[in-house]
């Protein structure tokens, strides 16, 4: 009986040693799988048997496979060109979803945009994230990651930035403009500049600035725009002016340095605006007349061109018109045993009884790990490891058939006793 015992011993470890060699198979198979996790194959003996009536004599009935550990170690982060390639360094998984379906958990950050615009994973899955409304905030709620059709909305010019040096040496010059279908004449005027603004809906103005010595410090600034929403047929208006004072260093002296004037916006369909001209650090130097700085903070309707994604997970979009608007948070999942989720392939994870119930959180928060865009986690096989196991699997399966075969040929002697 002891040696027909061995025989299933021997057997047990063909079964477990081949169930080990699978996983190994499985892990040096996945080594260039983004996001693969890799599994270790954990043996354990089976329930002895007593001899003699006494537990101080027993021998083992063999050996098996009792876990199938998922290993859950840092892979390596890899640089590529895509902003959508989402890699996590740390705890936690991407949560996607399946339309009308399940939601699965995976490490594998391989997302682009589909035909409708959605965020979504190889296998078509959308990515979840955290809500944000109109103004960049977070709504707290998790939902599909939705891109196309975004747009930046226009905002009306409500301030114009002017930094000048206007020359000293200039001479006087009455200033006669009175508008029409031309622009004033140097006649008129020492030095000039334009800047484009906005109004509510978006359209661009050209608005001019006219500047005439009329004493000794001081000059005029005329502010000219074109009222005409036909550009074949222009007519320009002076909307104001407004005299800068400089003192004997060639400092301004307004206070405030500033004024606002009125625009009229509704021959484009637009809101009226009142947008004020701030001539702070302008000077008067013996210098030529020059604009040191000049800006404005309007802007037109933009379209997006390009999506970026910050190591907080929050997705912003790229518009045309210069502008940055936040469109979601990526949400990030976290299991007190993770190990214990359940492989569905295809680099997806189901919740199990035994992982226990994911929690939420954005990247940095609660326990779970930061992003990184345009990367990749690659899989996290050692090559080197799993060669190693695989030789010592072999050995050990070599050395149960060598089991099998001594008490084989056991078996046969005792048959010869007979002939």
């Amino acid at each position: 009986m002891a040696m027909l015992t061995s025989l299933f011993t021997g057997i047990s470890g063909l079964n477990a040693n081949g169930l080990a060699l699978s996983v190994i198979g499985d892990n040096i198979a996945n080594a260039n799988t983004v996001g693969f996790k890799s599994s270790r194959a954990n043996f354990g003996d089976i329930i002895s048997q007593t001899l003699s009536g006494t537990s101080a004599m027993q021998v083992g009935r063999g050996t098996m496979i009792i876990d199938i550990q998922k290993m859950f170690t840092q892979g390596t982060l890899e640089t590529t060109a895509n902003p959508l390639d989402l890699a996590i360094e740390g705890d936690g998984f991407f949560v996607v979803r399946q339309p009308n379906g399940p939601t699965y958990y995976t490490r594998a950050g391989q997302f682009r945009l589909d035909k409708e615009g959605y965020v979504i994973d190889p296998n078509g899955y959308r990515l979840q994230a955290y809500l944000m409304d109109a103004m960049g905030n977070i709504t707290g709620g998790i939902g599909d990651v939705y891109l196309a059709g975004l747009m930046s909305d226009p905002s009306a010019t409500s301030e114009i930035r002017a930094q000048l040096n206007l020359d000293s040496r200039e001479a006087t010059k009455n200033w006669t403009y009175t508008g029409g279908s031309s622009l004033p004449t140097n006649d008129n005027y020492n030095y000039s500049t334009a800047i484009t603004v906005y109004d509510s809906l978006g359209n661009p103005h050209l608005v001019y600035m006219y500047f005439n010595k009329i004493a000794v410090n001081t000059w005029d600034a005329h502010v000219v725009y074109d009222t005409s929403n036909d550009p074949n047929n222009p007519i320009y208006t002076e909307v104001g002016s407004y005299t800068l004072n400089f003192n004997n260093t060639g400092a301004l002296t307004n206070t405030p340095p500033s004024t606002s004037f009125a625009f009229d916006f509704t021959p484009w369909g637009a809101q009226t605006a009142n947008i004020t001209i701030n001539f702070q650090d302008t000077t008067q130097y013996g210098s030529p007349n020059a604009v040191v700085f000049q800006t404005q903070n309007g802007y037109s309707s933009g379209n997006l061109i390009a999506v970026t994604v910050d190591q907080n997970g929050v997705i912003s979009g790229v518009f045309t018109n210069g502008q940055v608007k936040n469109v979601a948070q990526v949400v990030l999942s976290k299991f007190v045993a993770p190990h214990n989720l359940t492989k569905v392939g295809k680099n997806l994870f189901l919740e199990s009884y035994s992982s226990g119930g994911p929690t939420y959180g954005a990247p940095g928060t609660v326990g779970v790990g930061t992003i990184y865009a345009n990367s990749l986690e690659s899989s996290n096989v050692d090559l080197a490891e799993e060669f190693i196991r695989m030789i010592a699997a072999q050995r050990a399966y070599q050395a149960n058939v060598r089991v099998i075969t001594t008490t084989d040929n056991m078996l046969n002697e005792l048959m010869n006793i007979v002939r």
